[in-house]
Parts: C-alpha cells; sequence; structure tokens
C-alpha cells in the first residue's frame, strides 16, 4: 500500500504524525504542499470525500490574518481557492492511504487504519 503524508514540515502536528509512522517503520512519501503545491483537483476530491468544513483549517494563524470580507460566505469553491493560495489553510496533515484519508492527527484513528 502507497501512502503519502501531506503536509507542511515545520508544523508540530505534522512532526508528531512523522515521528509514529517511523516509530512503526511505516514507508510513506512525505508530500510538503508549502513547497510543492496542491492540486484543485485533489483539493476537490478531499472536499467531496471529507467536506470542505473539514478540510479549511479556521483555527490557524493564516486564516484568522484574513481580512474579514475573505472569512464571511464561504463555500467549498471559495475555501478551495482559499486553500491554493494559501496552503497553510489545509488542516494537516492529510493521510492518504490510497482507499482513505485521514484529516488531522489521531494516534488511535492512525493505528486502526494501519491495521485494516
Amino acid at each position: 500500500m502507497a501512502i503519502t503524508l501531506y503536509g507542511i514540515r515545520n508544523c508540530d502536528t505534522v512532526k508528531k504524525a512523522r515521528a509514529w509512522l517511523d516509530e512503526r517503520q511505516i514507508e510513506y512519501f512525505f508530500h510538503d504542499y508549502k513547497t510543492a503545491g496542491i492540486t484543485a483537483e485533489r483539493l476537490q476530491g478531499w472536499c467531496r470525500e471529507s467536506g470542505w468544513e473539514n478540510l479549511l483549517n479556521r483555527a490557524g494563524t493564516t486564516f484568522r490574518k484574513l481580512p474579514e470580507i475573505d472569512k464571511q460566505g464561504i463555500d467549498e469553491h471559495k475555501a478551495i481557492a482559499l486553500m491554493l493560495a494559501q496552503p497553510s489553510m489545509i488542516k494537516r496533515p492529510v493521510l492518504d492511504l490510497g482507499k482513505q484519508r485521514l484529516i488531522g492527527f489521531k494516534p488511535e484513528l492512525y493505528a486502526r487504519a494501519m491495521s485494516a
């Protein structure tokens, strides 16, 4: 099974997820979407699967610093445009297991997904 971990290298939560995978010697490819980018198609797929509300990181500094007008009336189209323009607005990490994606890092969910 090919596993890809999407995130930003400096993110503490991404570091925890990487450490969890490394400790269990689980092979994965790391995709830093701050440096490598992310496609609209991939974001659209994740939004269809998990909902844009689960994918848009409203708690992060980047979102909080947006002008109020940009925070209003957010729908899927606007959320995707914001995440494409500022990849740090994508919740992280996103663990792509091929048939399933996990958003955020919860060790118990990672353990359950890896044992399936």
